[in-house]
């Protein structure tokens, strides 16, 4: 009914609402449903879903395509349904075996993050309306994305609990679990791996996708979870993948403490300094990919030798090394030394533009923000998140309602309520390994952008480095970086590039007809 209808209505039934208003405060019946909650309880539906029909062009290729967005429960032990999961799936209309497509799984991270930055950000067929650095644009919304990866995969993009329109449900009784079975049940490393595992097996049923090649990817914390996904699936789903995709990953459970972890950031470091033009001329001229081999060879050699001899470190080679790490960081010598050569990252957000007012962003530091105060050691908020949501907000809600037809009254969470996480026991890039060994036609492949200060490039290195140490996968695993941040799909020429990334994965991945999983 339009608005304008509505309004009619309404108006038509006023001389009977005002004439006859002792009948319905006698209506015993409609006083009790006014006051009564239960009949007004906002609820998101438990199993259901909304399809409709597109057409796209994707690297050339004009073809229509089905999205479907549903909700599909979880359920415990005793079949029960304890929570629902949101969910956008895109097709590809014109293929005629599904055992011969893709099937591309999605995860954003967080933990508490919804699946829509990678959904109109990144890989799927439509993209937010941000110009070409990633910064919000007006009107808010999406346009079409030509470099989505659907034209070589089906997409599903998944919501876990408490994000988008996933949510937690009452019991039988009508009774929510409390804040400490909710922690139990998915609020953790291991918990979310483990009913994440079971709903992808019913999806993946339930959609007859089952001899469809398939392939995770997860950004962020969702790389934490599709690590582990990757073994909880083969060994307790026995649904085997082609392909992980870790996208600014975190740390895995890979052990980089101390002078390492330490060491690890001036690569992102010099990559933020040089961005923004405040190292000296002779690094500044020239190009970044030419700098950063420079920075990371001096990290390894001689950095994290120098922070492992901490104090006992001699007074020379401490000024040796702090002029260096101030020429590669932009910082000065004093403040370096002033931090025992140990420079905290929110430090460095807020100091490096100091001089000029500004502090740098967190995921992305070439978003730039504004502080009340100068003094200080952190900034006051991330430039780049604050950004981020101002565009995106207003763009998947449109989007859901307006192209996809999905309505409800439930808010879409884009960052929701997961605390306190249990972080104990994560050994996902243990499980990730297990994995690639146990299924030799799985392969991996990291995306970083040299911006991000919140999970950076180097780190996502080391880890690759590390996941392995016998080398024998090491032609298995992969790593694409960008002139970009933790998004590096954001900036429209590594949106181009970071798809092509993602195709060229997949296309590499898929093995020959009658090439078997075996070693030899």
């Amino acid at each position: 009914m339009k608005a304008t209808s509505f309004a009619a209505v309404l108006f038509s039934l006023t001389p009977l609402i005002t004439m006859a208003p002792v009948l319905a405060e006698d209506d015993s019946s409609t006083k009790a449903n006014r006051y009564d909650v239960s009949q007004h309880r906002r609820a998101i539906a438990i199993d259901h879903q909304v399809v409709t029909e597109h057409k796209t062009k994707v690297d050339g290729q004009r073809f229509d395509y089905t999205a479907t967005v549903g909700t599909q429960p979880v359920w415990n032990n005793n079949g029960d349904a304890i929570a629902t999961l949101s969910y956008t799936y895109y097709t590809r209309n014109d293929i005629k075996d599904l055992g011969k497509r893709p099937l591309m799984i999605s995860f954003n991270g967080g933990p508490g993050s919804a699946s829509v930055w990678m959904d109109i950000g990144y890989t799927g067929p439509r993209a937010i309306n941000v110009d070409d650095e990633g910064y919000p644009l007006q009107p808010y919304g999406v346009k079409a994305n030509p470099y989505s990866i659907l034209d070589v995969a089906d997409i599903v993009y998944v919501n876990p609990v408490n994000t988008g329109y996933s949510r937690v449900l009452p019991d039988e009784d009508g009774k929510m679990p409390d804040k400490d079975k909710q922690k139990e049940l998915f609020f953790g490393v291991n918990a979310d791996i483990k009913y994440l595992a079971e709903w992808l097996n019913t999806f993946v049923s339930r959609n007859e996708r089952w001899r469809s090649p398939k392939y995770l990817i997860g950004e962020s914390y969702g790389t934490t979870r599709v690590s582990g996904l990757a073994l909880e699936l083969q060994n307790r789903q026995w649904m085997y993948l082609n392909g992980v995709v870790l996208v600014s990953p975190t740390d895995l459970g890979i052990e980089r403490n101390g002078p390492v972890k330490a060491a690890n950031r001036l690569p992102y470091f010099a990559a933020a300094a040089w961005y923004h033009k405040v190292l000296p001329e002779h690094l500044q001229q020239i190009d970044l990919e030419e700098l950063l081999p420079q920075v990371e060879a001096f990290t390894i050699n001689q950095y994290i030798p120098a922070l492992a001899k901490g104090g006992f470190i001699d007074p020379s080679q401490k000024q040796q090394i702090a002029e260096q790490v101030a020429t590669y960081s932009g910082l000065s010598v004093d403040a370096v030394i002033k931090s025992n050569l140990d420079i905290s990252t929110w430090y460095f957000w807020k100091e490096l533009l100091r001089e000029k007012g500004l502090t740098i962003g967190r995921l992305d530091s070439r978003y730039l923000g504004i502080d009340k105060d100068g003094v200080g050691d952190s900034p006051d908020y991330n430039a780049e998140l604050t950004s981020w949501l101002h565009s995106f907000t207003p763009a998947i809600n449109a989007y859901l309602r307006e192209e996809l037809n999905y309505h409800t009254d439930i808010k879409y969470q884009m960052l929701g309520d997961v605390h306190p996480w249990d972080r104990t026991d994560n050994n996902t890039g243990e499980n990730l390994r297990q994995a690639m060994a146990q299924n030799p036609y799985l392969n991996v492949m990291i995306q970083a952008g040299y911006y991000d200060g919140g999970t950076n490039y180097f780190d996502a290195k080391y880890s690759m480095w590390q996941l392995d140490p016998s080398g024998k996968m090491a032609d298995r695993l992969s790593y694409k970086g960008y002139r970009s941040g933790h998004m590096m799909y954001l900036r429209a020429e590594d949106l181009k590039q970071s798809n092509q990334d993602l195709r060229d994965f997949i296309q590499a991945t898929l093995p020959q007809p009658n090439q078997p999983a075996k070693y030899e």
